[in-house]
């Protein structure tokens, strides 16, 4: 299957929010919200998610369907997860796998689905205050300032509740470091954060992942959090020092999320504020 053979919405547009609603929702998120112990998010998120784990939430899964594809027969290019011969409820549906992944000669891909909502060198990201503590790219990633090349290229794929939410590798190499990163979940959506889209991939509970390809450079990924989020689960074979192969799956979440990528060359074929599909040429 050609990469774009599921594109799911060939009418994808981005999002529109006024400024002061931007500036209402960033307030709830960040200011009331993100100030609630972390602890506690992570329980309330949890209890919340398991809401689609009933089997009743079976039910919503064709109208979801009819309200957010143009593509009707969508969900025959998937199968239910986990081995299941039927989606058993709307958290099959939404850890939805690929029947046949998609295929694509070029060495390097992009790794998941969604909203190219941040794009530019690694030099020019801005800062992030999180509770008095000014961040820095760095901070993302999980790594001592400085250890990425200012010349990288950083990039941030916010994933709306409709795309498929798995994280698969960008390119063929060797697994070099696995590190969870405990934080916050506050609200992911770029478009009530004006100025800094990724202001949540700083502060938000995260997997980091490198990967080291066959010429020696390393590939950062951040699997990050949200709200409602009942887990981030890295896929059981993932360990350093593991090969991969180009689209091998690395992650998949449970609810909301976004995938932050650190690489050494720009995107080639996408620009801020476009849309990504996993497999197609990074």
């Amino acid at each position: 299957m050609e990469a774009s053979s599921y594109y799911s919405d060939p009418h994808f547009t981005v999002f529109k929010v006024p400024g002061w609603r931007a500036k209402w929702y960033k307030f709830l998120s960040v200011d009331i919200w993100g100030n609630v112990p972390s602890h506690l998010q992570r329980k309330i998120s949890a209890f919340y998610a398991t809401i689609y784990d009933q089997p009743l939430s079976k039910s919503w899964i064709v109208p979801y369907i009819k309200l957010n594809y143009s593509d009707k027969n969508y969900l025959e290019k998937f199968k239910p997860p986990h081995g299941k011969r039927d989606f058993e409820s709307f958290q099959d549906f939404f850890i939805r796998e690929f029947k046949q992944l998609p295929r694509n000669e070029n060495p390097s891909i992009w790794p998941c689905e969604g909203l190219l909502c941040d794009e530019g060198k690694v030099a020019n990201v801005a800062t992030s205050k999180v509770k008095s503590d000014e961040r820095t790219v760095a901070t993302i990633f999980g790594v001592a300032e400085g250890a990425i090349s200012p010349a990288y290229s950083f990039t941030n794929v916010f994933l709306h509740n409709k795309n498929y939410h798995r994280i698969h590798a960008p390119v063929s190499g060797t697994i070099t470091r696995i590190q969870h990163v405990p934080g916050d979940l506050v609200v992911l959506r770029p478009w009530i954060y004006k100025q800094n889209p990724s202001l949540p991939a700083f502060r938000n509970e995260r997997y980091n992942v490198d990967i080291t390809d066959q010429e020696g450079k390393v590939w950062y990924l951040s699997i990050v959090g949200g709200p409602a989020v009942g887990t981030i689960e890295l896929s059981q074979d993932m360990a350093i020092g593991k090969k991969v192969n180009k689209l091998d799956e690395v992650a998949l979440f449970y609810l909301g999320s976004t995938c932050c990528m650190a690489a050494p060359f720009a995107p080639r074929f996408h620009s801020k504020n476009t849309f990504v599909e996993v497999g197609a040429s990074y």
